[in-house]
């Protein structure tokens, strides 16, 4: 009846993310921040855990003299975001 979640999207912060960059193409690490209100310590270590899971790709780069951390959802990502959501909605509206 109850679908899994994904453990990988149970993080509030990680969810945050993902919801953000299904919409968008890419995104920056200070919009991320701003969006999530996190903390840069923590939102660093929640991208890795999802670029760990191949659901964002994050590409370094400098602009000027300051890294620039870009992150983009992947297939695999596109794909989790979708289970999960369909998983969530089982919950509210089990059959």
């Amino acid at each position: 009846m109850f679908k899994p979640l994904d453990p990988i999207l149970k993080s509030e912060l990680r969810l945050a993310v993902m919801s953000l960059l299904i919409g968008v193409k890419e995104a920056d690490f200070k919009y991320l921040k701003s969006s999530t209100s996190a903390t840069s310590g923590n939102l660093s270590v929640q991208l890795q855990k999802l670029s760990e899971a191949k659901y964002i790709e994050i590409v370094k780069s400098f602009k000027g003299n300051y890294p620039h951390t870009v992150c983009k959802i992947t297939k695999t990502g596109i794909d989790a975001f979708e289970k999960h959501v369909e998983a969530l909605q089982s919950y509210i509206n089990p059959k």
